[in-house]
């Protein structure tokens, strides 16, 4: 089979015609399919249904004989982080349990180090302005609107398949300035890989001009395998105390796509003087969380095997999902030399790298026949990817069904726009 490049031009103006004629029959049908965000599918949702009876009118107290129903508590039940200390890493007394937004926990971090500095500082981040964090790309979006949004520039690092280059992160983190990095280690999004040791290791031991240098260590995924392989993620809490640097990580997650999205728990991991500060500051805007769902994870949830045995409900739910988008790529793409994408082990993402150029293009014929996607640009800071190349593709939310459609449908969109590029 030739490649697009190799192809003569009588027969790169016949596949034109064709693929054009094939992209107004897919405008014919009316098709209207949202794959812009990575959001459990109702089916997903319906997992944790009974939850909503727990914990009950009659048994709302906690082991340490705190009454869920009341304040107090802003480090969460000792039963909550007893359950998901495993997930964080942490010991139970170093993590703190809060409502139900990771994203809340993260903005508020990056608001008390900007107000108030964190352990290790001499003075505030946002006296010591301006600064910035580095991005590994592509990213994910909410990370870099945080960024922008507090006026802390972001510096892009490419990642490798087994995390960001280290060799660019290690130059970057000579100037001052830089004040942390962002890491979704296992199973990034949108790009599906885990970090290796090494890298995990060179993270930790980083040399950074920065004394109050911190890495964000957002692990969303840390529990969504899609595959039967468990890919060993190297403990940052542990290797930082290792390498000297026991405060540098803040660790991060939530049950937001374990049990409810809208009504699960946040978490946060930390050294001992990062819980202590991040307890000190939180304490002025709550008086604590919502206990009584914590204790309906808690006896939801049960354990680490109950963890496990609910995200194997998951997988089977969501693991065709993937499949199915995987097939219709490989179907209509393989031969062409003009796209690649992932097969992640885990997490909610494929990524789906275009021609060069023709991102922006995927995106617009996509809508224009019904499929909505994540905008071009989205998985890089200020919403510019340099090379309109990376797409970010949600497979979880729509049916099976929907998703083989939608899949069907890039792919068309994908070899019509590297044709047109020719």
């Amino acid at each position: 089979m030739p490649t697009l490049s190799t192809l003569p031009p009588e027969d790169l103006a016949t596949l034109r015609a064709g693929l054009r004629t094939e992209y107004a029959a897919l405008q014919a049908r009316g098709l209207k399919l949202d794959m812009t965000r990575g959001k459990p599918a109702p089916e997903q949702l319906d997992l944790a249904a009974g939850m909503l009876a727990l914990p009950g009118n009659r048994d709302t107290t906690a082991e340490d004989g705190t009454d869920a129903r009341n304040y107090g508590n802003l480090q969460g039940l000792p039963e909550s982080r007893t359950l998901f200390a495993p997930v964080l890493g942490a010991p139970p007394e170093q993590v703190v349990i809060a409502n139900n937004s990771s994203l809340a926990l993260m903005h508020d971090v990056l608001v008390y180090a900007l107000l108030k500095g964190v352990p290790g500082g001499e003075r505030p981040w946002s006296q010591q302005a301006p600064i910035a964090i580095l991005c590994p790309v592509p990213g994910y979006d909410r990370h870099f609107t945080l960024c922008e949004g507090f006026g802390i520039r972001m510096i892009p690092v490419p990642m490798t398949g087994a995390g960001p280059d280290m060799d660019a992160v290690e130059r970057a983190v000579a100037d001052p300035a830089v004040k942390g990095i962002w890491c979704v280690p296992q199973y990034a999004n949108p790009s599906g890989e885990t970090y290796s040791e090494e890298t995990v290791r060179r993270l930790a031991g980083l040399t950074a001009a920065a004394p109050d240098f911190r890495i964000l260590w957002d692990n969303a995924y840390a529990v969504h395998h899609l595959t039967e392989a468990r890919p060993a993620l190297a403990n940052i809490l542990e290797a930082c105390t290792d390498a000297g640097h026991p405060d540098r990580p803040i660790v991060f997650a939530s049950t937001s796509k374990v049990t409810l999205a809208g009504a699960g728990l946040a978490m946060l991991a930390a050294s001992p003087a990062n819980v202590a500060w991040y307890l000190a500051q939180a304490g002025r805007r709550s008086i604590g969380p919502d206990k009584l769902n914590q204790l309906r994870h808690v006896r939801f949830l049960r354990d680490a095997a109950g963890i496990a045995a609910h995200m194997e409900r998951h997988r089977a739910l969501i693991a065709p999902k993937f499949a199915a988008v995987d097939e219709a790529f490989a179907a209509r793409l393989d031969g062409w030399e003009v796209a690649r994408w992932s097969r992640p082990l885990g997490g909610y993402f494929v990524t789906l790298d275009v021609t060069d150029g023709t991102a922006s293009r995927v995106v617009r014929l996509a809508g224009e026949a019904g499929i909505a996607l994540t905008p071009a640009g989205a998985t890089h800071p200020y919403g510019r990817d340099p090379h309109d190349r990376t797409l970010r593709i949600a497979p979880t939310f729509p049916s099976l069904a929907a998703v083989r459609q939608a899949a069907e449908a890039v792919a068309l969109c994908t070899l019509l726009a590297a044709v047109e590029a020719r």
